[in-house]
C-alpha cells in the first residue's frame, strides 16, 4: 500500500480574533449604548467579514497575479510595485490600531478600581464580597474617565480617517484594476499584468471602507452625546456657572 506524504503544516501565523474581541468587549461594558453598537458593527461587519470572506478572496492575490512574460522576477517586482501592502494586512492593522485606544479606558478603569479598593481597605473594612463587587462594578463615565473616554474616541476617528486616506493613496478610487502595465526591472519591456477577481475585490474594498465610515459616524455621535450630556448637567447645576469650573470639576475626579 503506497504511503502518502503528510500535508505541509500552515506555518503562516493567524490572528486570534476571538481573544481580540474578548479584550475589547470587556472594555466596552463601561461604554454608552452607542459604544456597544460600535462594537457590534466592528465585530459583525468587519472582523467576521475579514475572517470568513475577505481572507479567502485575497488568498490568491500573489499566485493569481500573472504577467505575459517568462522573465524571472518580473511578476514579483510588478506585484510589489502595484500592491505594496496586502488589503488583509492593512485591514488587520487598521482594526488593531482603531481598537487600541480602548485600552486607555481599560487602564483608567483598572486604576479607579485600585484606588477604590485601597480606600475601602483604609476605612477598616475587608468584606470579600464588597471587594469583589468593586472589581466587577460598572464604572460611570465621569471625572477624568470622561476625558480618557472622549480622547480614545477621537483617536479612533483619527486612525479610521488615516487608513481611509492610505487606501485611497495606494489604490486610487478604492478600485481594483483588471490590467496593469509594468516596465520595472527585470522586465524586458512593458508587460501586461492581470489581477485575479478584480470586481469581487473591489466590492469587498468598498464594503469594508463603507463600514469604516459608519464606525466614524458612530464615534462622532458618541462624542457629541457625551459632550452634550456633560453640558446639559453643567447648565442644570447652579453652582458651576463658568466653563472653567466645569472643566475643573471634570478633572478633579480620578
Amino acid at each position: 500500500m503506497p504511503l502518502t506524504p503528510p500535508a505541509e503544516p500552515d506555518l503562516e501565523p493567524k490572528m486570534n480574533w476571538a481573544s481580540f474581541y474578548a479584550v475589547i468587549s470587556g472594555v466596552n461594558r463601561h461604554s454608552t449604548g452607542i459604544g456597544r453598537i460600535w462594537l457590534s458593527v466592528l465585530f459583525i461587519f468587519r472582523i467576521l467579514v475579514l475572517v470568513v470572506a475577505a481572507e479567502s478572496v485575497w488568498g490568491d492575490e500573489k499566485s493569481g497575479f500573472t504577467c505575459n512574460t517568462q522573465q524571472p522576477g518580473c511578476n514579483s517586482v510588478c506585484y510589489d510595485h502595484f500592491f505594496p501592502i496586502s488589503h488583509i494586512r492593512l485591514w488587520a492593522l487598521q482594526l488593531i490600531l482603531v481598537s487600541t485606544p480602548a485600552l486607555l479606558v481599560a487602564m483608567h478603569v483598572a486604576h479607579r478600581r485600585h484606588v477604590d479598593k485601597r480606600l475601602y481597605k483604609m476605612s477598616g473594612r475587608s468584606n470579600p464580597k464588597d471587594l469583589e463587587q468593586i472589581k466587577t462594578q460598572k464604572m460611570k463615565i465621569t471625572g477624568a474617565l470622561w476625558w480618557t473616554y472622549v480622547i480614545s474616541l477621537l483617536f479612533r476617528v483619527i486612525f479610521e480617517v488615516t487608513f481611509m486616506y492610505l487606501f485611497y493613496m495606494i489604490y486610487p478610487g478604492y478600485k481594483m484594476i483588471r490590467l496593469v502595465k509594468c516596465d520595472s526591472f527585470p522586465c524586458p519591456n512593458t508587460v501586461d499584468c492581470f489581477v485575479s477577481r478584480p470586481t469581487e475585490k473591489t466590492v469587498f474594498t468598498v464594503f469594508m471602507l463603507a463600514v469604516s465610515g459608519v464606525c466614524i459616524l458612530l464615534n462622532i455621535a458618541e462624542v457629541v452625546f457625551l459632550v452634550g450630556k456633560a453640558c446639559s448637567k453643567h447648565l442644570h447645576n447652579a453652582g458651576d456657572s463658568t466653563i472653567a469650573a466645569w472643566i475643573q470639576q471634570k478633572l478633579c475626579s480620578y
